[in-house]
């Protein structure tokens, strides 16, 4: 009999089956194939069990009325292989949605004992590695990965209702969803409150003997302050740029190393990409998932900046052919205390190859992925730096002495930056000269060639983009790496609370306003902290310390005593029809009340002063003496009061075709003027 592995993707399985050979099937469960039901939580105090429903099939677009298959069918076919095999290996990604997958795939096909293998990268020797040691399915990886599903699933059911009652419009709102909105809500809100502050500064220019430098006025601590810290006297800035000598207080002149960023983690793959080759966060995983899958990158959900140690000699070679220094030491990068660390960084699997991936998009992001991974190792770029201080008498009596301050670097040596040139970002790429101070002593004087009075004014803060709110989701400590992408979807094109506008900044709608200002104060879920701190009880799960029943339990108490509070200041009116409470409603600037159990109940009433009015009836149409203008026929009054209400006048030929209609106007159709 042979061994069946279970992989997530086609493309992945495809790879790895031919370096497994006969005596092995390599199948692809495509990813999820049990999740909570679409039509109800799923999940009930005060066990918390989840009930677990097959993924219906999904309409493909373009061929009416035709369906991709749903998991169910790929169960079946996977029981079939499974049956049939002598050992059955789970090999779903490696992360706790990975591994959540393989414990879902053991009860959808009856597994008794099957062997859980990971691996970071899909190589031969890392599948065999893995494969030569497996272990069983981490459950408590597991038990957190379900907490995440089901607090989301119940934020989602529990506050979204009484949201769209406190907004008047269908709303929902979301565990990580709502932070991330309230972030480029609040951000909106800066921009909108920011008021400009003018200011000024001096720049005096200076001839040498190879090429110009500069020195600036440093108003700090004599003219300005930390509280007050600008300068505004427009007048006496342009008596300090007419200074005709400076003298020279100090010099120093010293080096300065820059070392490289680390590689790859999920978030700064994404901003990368985003900033360098305009991908979006989503694009960009969906990428480097196909470059995973075909064994061209190391695992790319990941939180740690560091490559592993096995890796160092192949970046050596790399470096050694390029004719690159190393640094004299392997580098270790900073782990933030949020992260996971569980996986090396993303990066290239086979050092050697220049290009790598299927089409144009896949090889960018395989270029970028690589260039920065080697780079990480390589030796520092150095600077050398001039420094000196400068003072000049003030331009009036009693003033404090003017200081002035000249700061000039020159790249002395390329290190790293050397396989980042032609970079074109401020985070990987410097001049080779800035501002070139040659060598004084102190007490020399120096004739000022210029001076200028520098303008300046305070800005606001930038909206985000979607890569800096990732980056900024992070910093929260809101989501994980393998949530960033999910959470833009979301928030953006599905759910409408965002929008991008000149084709990069983030600005929340007036959907997104709304929801926001529905939760704030309400709910405490909304507030980055109380996310950070639920992302670290998730944690706590996957390492042992706390269990899915307690953590799922208090979040379950701290919304339902939320949600009492807010229902209990909420107008209650009780539909006549089923007993469901109304809810207020506002479209298109009207208001009107609507039944919760729509679709169910399809009551409507009219709004009265903030209150439900009496549901009223529709008119009879009134057929009256007026004449279409089209036909010629009697035009018939069409009223209706309340909520969803008309009144106009339409053809009594409706049925022979005339379609005409007019709106009422004091009692008389409103007939367009002939031209």
């Amino acid at each position: 009999m042979t061994k069946l592995l279970i992989v997530e993707s086609p493309e992945k399985a495809e790879v790895i089956q031919g370096w497994l050979g006969d005596g092995w099937t390599v199948a692809a469960s495509k990813g999820h194939i049990r999740d909570l039901p679409e039509d109800e939580m799923g999940v009930e105090a005060p066990d918390f069990r989840p009930k677990y429903t097959f993924i219906p099939g999904r309409l493909i677009p373009g061929e009416k009325g035709k369906r991709y298959p749903g998991s169910k069918e790929r169960v079946a076919w996977l029981k079939t292989q499974a049956d049939r095999a002598s050992a059955v290996y789970l090999a779903t990604d490696p992360d706790r949605e990975g591994e959540s997958i393989s414990w879902h795939l053991q009860q959808a096909l009856q597994l008794k004992s099957p062997h859980r293998v990971t691996f970071a990268e899909i190589t031969p020797t890392a599948v065999k590695a893995a494969l030569a040691s497996p272990r069983s399915i981490d459950m408590q990886l597991v038990a957190a990965q379900e907490a995440r599903r089901v607090l989301d699933r119940m934020v989602g059911y529990m506050v979204s209702p009484v949201v769209s009652d406190l907004a008047g419009q269908q709303l929902s709102a979301g565990r990580t969803q709502s932070p991330a909105v309230w972030l480029v809500v609040q951000r909106e809100r800066e921009i909108a409150g920011f008021k400009p502050t003018h200011h000024f500064g001096v720049q005096l220019n200076f001839a040498g003997a190879k090429s110009s430098w500069h020195a600036l006025w440093e108003t700090q601590p004599d003219y300005a302050s930390e509280d007050a810290p600008y300068f505004m006297d427009e007048g006496f800035a342009q008596r300090v740029a007419s200074v005709p000598e400076l003298t020279v207080e100090h010099f120093e002149a010293t080096e300065r190393k820059r070392s490289p960023p680390g590689a790859f983690t999920t978030v700064t793959l994404q901003q990368a990409a985003s900033v360098r080759l305009g991908y979006t966060p989503g694009k960009t995983m969906e990428l480097a998932q196909a470059l995973f899958d075909k064994g061209h990158i190391t695992y790319h959900r990941t939180d740690n900046p560091n490559v592993s140690e096995e890796v160092l000699g192949d970046i050596f070679a790399v470096a050694s052919r390029l004719g690159l220094d190393m640094a004299d030491e392997p580098r270790k990068f900073k782990v933030s205390a949020a992260a996971q660390a569980g996986h090396p960084a993303c990066t290239p699997t086979r050092w050697d190859v220049e290009e790598a991936g299927e089409g144009a998009e896949q090889i960018a992001l395989y270029k970028l992925i690589r260039i920065r991974a080697i780079a990480c190792q390589l030796a520092d770029a150095r600077y050398a730096v001039h420094t000196a201080g400068l003072r000049a008498d003030p331009p009036e009596v009693g003033r404090p002495t003017l200081k002035f301050t000249a700061t000039g670097r020159t790249l002395t040596y390329s290190g790293w930056l050397k396989l980042m040139a032609g970079d074109d970002t401020d985070e990987d790429k410097e001049p080779e000269a800035l501002n070139p101070v040659p060598t004084l002593q102190a007490s020399d004087v120096v004739s000022v060639e210029s001076g200028e009075v520098l303008r300046k004014q305070t800005k606001a803060p930038k909206r985000y983009t979607e890569a800096s709110l990732v980056g900024k989701l992070e910093a929260e400590g809101i989501g994980r790496p393998s949530t960033y992408a999910a959470i833009m979807e979301t928030i953006i094109p599905k759910r409408g609370y965002v929008e991008v506008v000149d084709k990069k900044f983030l600005r929340p709608t007036p959907k997104g306003v709304a929801v926001v200002d529905a939760l704030l104060g309400r709910f405490s879920f909304v507030e980055p902290g109380f996310t950070r701190g639920m992302e670290e009880r998730l944690d706590e799960i996957a390492q042992g310390r706390d269990g899915y029943k307690s953590v799922v339990g208090r979040l379950h108490d701290d919304l339902q005593a939320e949600l009492s509070r807010v229902q209990d200041g909420l107008p209650k009116f009780a539909c006549a029809t089923c007993g469901k409470s109304l809810r207020r409603i506002v479209a298109k600037g009207k208001a009107f009340w609507g039944c919760s159990g729509h679709p169910e109940c399809k009551v409507t009433l009219p709004d009265v002063d903030g209150k439900p009015g009496e549901r009223i009836a529709k008119e009879p149409p009134v057929t009256t003496s007026f004449a279409c203008g089209k036909c010629g026929k009697p035009l018939v009054h069409r009223r209706k009061q309340g909520a969803g209400g008309y009144d106009f006048f339409s053809c009594s030929g409706f049925k022979e075709g005339c379609k005409q209609a007019y709106e009422n106007k004091d009692g008389s159709p409103d007939y367009p003027e002939a031209k």
